[in-house]
């Protein structure tokens, strides 16, 4: 710009010098002639250039810059450059916000942007499954009339920043609980964020749940063997009949608590071992007969134990994890026969490729509420009626989690006072 009004000035003064001599030459008049003719043609000359800087700056782009004639080219130039300088900035800030909306899109978090009166500017989409919003029409809407629970009103109203707000869904869908914060990020902006901690809740839901039921299972027989150590020690002289007769009963809720001690210890080894099994072959055949011993040890005789050998197939994985998840089968079966049932231990392949053990028996059976409940740790069907028979509550737990490391799925088919069926189906890649 200094450089274009220099320009000027010179051309004005060289405009006045020619005026000048050409009046001392040809005569005042004809001088003031062509003195208004310069002028003249150099004010078209400006008039031109400033239509055409005008028509540009309608419509501003680097390749529309018109092209210019002696001061003009340099302010064209000038534009020019600046208008490439301006355009790259916003191809530089049109990548940016391009990566910041994908990465926001892509998000595990709902964000949802408010401005200064708590209306919507900007929604991704975990934010519209969690809150059930519409990313087209609630766009400047304000996020209280789309959100009625009472707490998101009173936590948007008292906006503490700092606390998150636990929200629990009402709908008549499956249960939903989110964590809900506000964080200001400008003078008048603010970010809603939402995050999905329904299994979170769940996780730590069974944590208490598996606490409080280890402590009563285990302070259940502590007070039993308590008591009875209690009234011998108080007693001056304990004959043998008082002995055979507490003893027994001591040592019965001993192997309880050691029974249960045991199913958490294995059940703790699984859990924290590697999630990939050895491909240890495992002989089935050898496998069933100890299955068979173990159950007619457990019966003494009160039901009719049948074994069927369907297949010669061997498995791949770990012997003691899978002896442990078919013996609690076994045991689960013969504590909830009836004496007199029967009870059938089968291994068989399937048509596809895969293979199946199977316990099937003549028992009380479930009330099909309760079967999806069945592998949760303590879960019983009938607390009093699992105590009497020596259960801990964690057999079917164990068999999930060493299900779940050999690629195998449980199947259970069960009926109320007709008797139960308990399938592990292994895949064809676990099958030798």
């Amino acid at each position: 710009m200094a450089e274009f009004l220099v320009v000027r000035l010179v051309t004005l003064v060289v405009i006045a010098v020619i005026s000048l001599i050409s009046g001392l030459v040809w005569g005042e008049l004809t001088g003031l002639a062509l003195m208004l003719g310069l002028l003249v043609s150099w004010l078209g000359f400006h008039l031109y250039h400033l239509g055409q800087l005008l028509r540009w700056l309608e419509r501003p782009a680097p390749r529309r810059v018109p092209d210019g004639f002696g001061p003009w080219n340099t302010v064209f130039m000038a534009l020019y450059r600046q208008a490439r300088r301006q355009k790259q900035s916003k191809r530089r800030l049109a990548i940016v916000l391009d990566r910041f909306i994908n990465a926001s899109e892509a998000m595990p978090d709902g964000v949802v942007v408010l401005d200064e009166y708590d209306r919507i500017e900007w929604i991704n989409p975990m934010a519209v499954d969690h809150l059930g919003l519409d990313r087209r029409k609630d766009v400047g809407s304000q996020i209280l009339n789309l959100v009625r629970e009472p707490e998101f009103h009173d936590y948007m109203a008292e906006q503490r920043y700092s606390q998150p707000l636990i929200l629990r869904s009402t709908g008549n869908g499956p249960e939903l609980v989110l964590s809900i914060q506000l964080v200001p990020f400008d003078i008048k902006r603010k970010l809603l964020l939402t995050r999905d901690i329904t299994q979170l809740e769940r996780v730590q839901t069974v944590h208490r749940d598996f606490v409080a039921n280890v402590s009563h299972e285990l302070r259940t027989p502590l007070t039993v063997v308590g008591g009875f150590l209690e009234t011998l020690s108080d007693m001056p002289a304990v004959d043998d009949a008082t002995l055979r007769q507490f003893l027994p009963m001591m040592l019965e809720q001993s192997r309880r608590m050691q029974s249960l001690v045991e199913d958490l210890l294995t059940l703790s080894r699984i859990e924290n071992s590697p999630h990939g099994v050895a491909p240890d072959t495992v002989d089935m055949g050898a496998m069933l007969d100890t299955l068979l011993v173990e159950a007619e040890g457990l019966s003494q005789g009160r039901h009719r134990i049948e074994l069927q050998r369907d297949s010669a197939h061997n498995l791949l994985g770990n012997q003691q994890e899978l002896h442990s998840a078919f013996g609690n089968l076994v045991s689960n079966a013969v504590r909830y026969t009836p004496e007199g049932g029967s009870i059938t231990l089968r291994w068989r392949e399937l048509d596809d490729g895969r293979a199946a053990f199977s316990v099937a028996d003549t028992g009380i059976g479930i009330p099909p509420e309760h079967l999806p409940r069945l592998t949760e740790r303590f879960y019983r069907v009938d607390r009093g009626r699992s105590r009497s028979n020596g259960g801990t509550g964690l057999g079917l737990a164990i068999v999930k989690h060493v299900l779940m490391r050999h690629h195998g799925k449980l199947e259970v088919r069960s009926e109320p006072e007709k008797g139960s069926e308990f399938s592990v189906v292994f895949s064809p890649e676990q099958v030798a």
